[in-house]
């Protein structure tokens, strides 16, 4: 099982080919047009389940299905946490939940960015859970721009949910350490001068036991499409037996 988040930088419809020949089986893109807009070219794969948020209709959370998954939002669901969706995800032999994030919530006095995340892990606190979980997306944030006296900081989040048993693909598989990562995942004004790890994977411990891969995609081919660049997870698919 393959999940991929790539913030797309708008216009996904255009770029939808280059992301999906990477075959994934779930998809969540921030800055994604609304599902009205995504008029794709005749050979490009169509989803078998979409879920869509936002208030502007060319600039949302998209979350898509290529493997027969289906998508059924949680009853507990805080449409004030924006851009971060609780997820109930349903395969043929397995089930998990899935919090497709966006970290970008300018209308939020306690900040928009990695301050979402903070707010939205207290609550949703009770579907953490150290098995069939992920949480993925743009997360807008990095241990290297904490706030020593503030609660809601990139370190506070990812302590919060390794005491729940969830942990980042990318750090866990490749030995990185939050805030010293040596692969980027956005480019500042594309520029690879000035590059920053601000997406993620976070999988529960029975998922992170069965990871086979984690990609981080290549500045000189994706900038052409986005100042953000794929991050690629693969587990084993029989993760969940």
């Amino acid at each position: 099982m393959k999940i991929i988040t790539w913030n797309c930088n708008m216009a996904f419809r255009k770029k939808a080919a280059f992301i999906l020949a990477y075959k994934p089986d779930l998809l969540i893109v921030p800055e994604c047009e609304h599902p009205a807009k995504l008029k794709f070219d005749p050979d490009v794969p169509i989803p078998t389940d979409i879920l869509w948020f936002g208030d502007n209709n060319n600039k949302g959370l998209g979350i898509f299905s290529y493997s027969g998954f289906k998508f059924k939002l949680l009853r507990n669901h805080d449409p004030e946490l924006k851009m971060i969706i609780p997820v109930s995800v349903t395969g043929k032999e397995c089930k998990f939940t899935l919090f497709a994030i966006w970290a970008n919530n300018p209308t939020d006095p306690d900040g928009q960015y990695v301050e979402q995340v903070w707010k939205a892990i207290h609550h949703y606190d009770r579907k953490l859970k150290s098995k069939r979980t992920i949480l993925a997306g743009d997360f807008n944030s990095n241990t290297i721009w904490d706030r020593k006296y503030r609660a809601g900081n990139h370190s506070n989040v990812v302590k919060y949910l390794e005491k729940k048993g969830i942990f980042s693909c990318y750090h866990l598989h490749h030995k990185q350490i939050q805030g010293k990562e040596e692969d980027p995942t956005f480019y500042l004004y594309k520029h690879k001068d000035k590059p920053y790890h601000l997406d993620y994977c976070f999988a529960s411990s029975d998922m992170t036991e069965n990871i086979l891969s984690v990609e981080i995609g290549a500045h000189e081919f994706w900038t052409q499409y986005s100042d953000h660049v794929p991050v690629m997870v693969t587990f084993d698919p029989n993760w969940h037996k």
